[in-house]
């Protein structure tokens, strides 16, 4: 899966399972997002540890995707917590508990539908300078390629559902517990 443009010197702190969609183009393909797509495929289904991406479109298409669900992972367990925070704070009312765990599990639920089975939600875009020196981007052709890692999410995702769980029961307990002014004066007799 290496270049073999690179040096072994290049290589020596690189991760040996990686690789690198690239940027080629010829007479003879029609459709060449299409094969960059594929080849992408390929490699998220191989689990490679790293992956470079030459071609700018699906570079921008595929951190986006992952930005998407890093900001729903997030918001719900901010929401989350949030929501736990503000029923420990205001214990007789839900008026802010309740709608954050409402949030966040419509986060978790969106999040799990579209993006847990995805293999792209084991990757990160890898932004670090200091880690992409160590990466041999200098022998691309492409003067910004994204880079994703591969990540173990398995405790991201435990916290995200466990956090989004126990909001939605506190919410739901506390619903029968709090005091609801314009209830008590419906059901009250007059």
């Amino acid at each position: 899966m290496a270049s073999e443009e690179t040096s072994e010197s290049d290589l020596e702190h690189f991760p040996k399972d990686w690789h690198i969609i690239h940027e080629i183009y010829s007479e003879d393909d029609v459709d060449l997002q299409e094969s960059f797509e594929v080849e992408l495929e390929r490699a998220l289904e191989a689990k490679c540890n790293i992956i470079v991406i030459e071609p700018p479109k699906l570079g921008d298409e595929t951190a986006k995707w992952i930005k998407v669900g890093n900001c729903l992972h997030k918001t719900g367990v901010l929401a989350g917590l949030g929501s736990l925070v503000s029923a420990g704070i205001w214990q007789d009312q839900c008026f802010l508990s309740c709608p954050l765990a409402v949030i966040s599990m419509a986060c978790t639920g969106i999040y799990t539908v579209s993006w847990q089975f995805d293999p792209c939600c084991k990757y990160q875009v890898e932004h670090d300078p200091k880690r992409l020196s160590c990466l041999p981007l200098h022998t691309l052709s492409s003067s910004s390629p994204v880079v994703l890692v591969r990540r173990d999410d398995t405790r991201r995702k435990l916290l995200h559902s466990s956090v989004s769980a126990l909001a939605g029961l506190v919410c739901t307990w506390r619903l029968g517990h709090c005091s609801w002014p314009f209830l008590q004066s419906a059901s009250s007799p007059q």
